[in-house]
């Protein structure tokens, strides 16, 4: 077998292939043993002590995930049908590298007594936002599960007016904590405060730990909640007539 053919048969094992045309990912053995080794992965997140199991299921997942992240790099060529060098120079700024990459590096840390050259994920540890970064090993899963494939395409398709909405709430959250900023500076010490009132707002979680006290204040409140219902309850109708919309269109095919 020459090295192209040897490649392309890499391609149809590591690769999330449509072969249908329904725009849903094909599901084999490779995705399976994937699928298995994502959620083994999670196992060391649900405690707190690291165990010299947890650490051992840490090492060899993440050994799992480099080899399959470098087995997609040297076949980024094929996935994107240009055959050309530029093909493995973009792969890891595409965002489902970055998603790999970012549930590989932390893990690292529990590589560094075996390979002594990597001491600065040995830093790393100081960071709780590391532990944090492991959960991306959860996304991953959405390369190999079809109802996530379904998901994301309802994202992409609806992708404009959920930026829009983004848009609006982003300049929501600023103005209000920008005025509650302002005519509150005894009850919000700092604007990242103002900023967080204005978001848990926004979503109506309302935990309570920082409120307004003055009438002026109060009164901010009550608008931005109002107007904060009427923006939180958008995206859920552009995701649901998306999905709709989907469901439909496959249904007549």
């Amino acid at each position: 077998m020459n090295y192209s053919k040897w490649r392309q048969r890499l391609f149809e094992l590591v690769d999330v292939v449509d072969t249908t045309g329904d725009n849903i990912p094909d599901f084999d053995a490779y995705d399976l043993f994937m699928m298995i080794v994502i959620f083994v992965s999670i196992v060391p997140l649900l405690f707190k002590n690291d165990t010299h199991i947890l650490i051992f299921i840490d090492k060899i997942t993440v050994v799992i995930f480099i080899i399959d992240y470098l087995l997609r790099w040297i076949t980024a060529d094929i996935r994107d049908k240009s055959h050309s060098l530029l093909s493995f120079i973009k792969y890891p700024f595409t965002p489902m590298a970055i998603m790999d990459l970012l549930s590989i590096i932390p893990s690292l840390t529990s590589l560094n007594d075996s390979f002594k050259l990597l001491k600065i994920f040995r830093m790393m540890r100081t960071f709780k936002m590391v532990r944090a970064l492991k959960v991306f090993k959860v996304a991953r899963a959405a390369k190999y599960s079809k109802s996530l494939s379904v998901i994301i395409d309802v994202f992409k398709q609806s992708k404009e007016p959920l930026m829009a909405v983004g848009t609006l709430s982003a300049a929501y959250v600023f103005i209000s904590a920008l005025i509650i900023f302002n005519v509150e500076p005894d009850s919000f010490k700092s604007f990242f405060d103002a900023i967080y009132w204005a978001i848990v707002s926004l979503t109506t979680v309302g935990y309570g730990d920082i409120y307004p006290t003055t009438t002026i204040g109060r009164a901010v409140a009550m608008v931005s909640s109002i107007f904060g219902i009427a923006i939180v309850a958008l995206p859920a109708g552009i995701i649901t007539a998306g999905y709709m919309k989907s469901v439909n269109s496959k249904n007549n095919e």
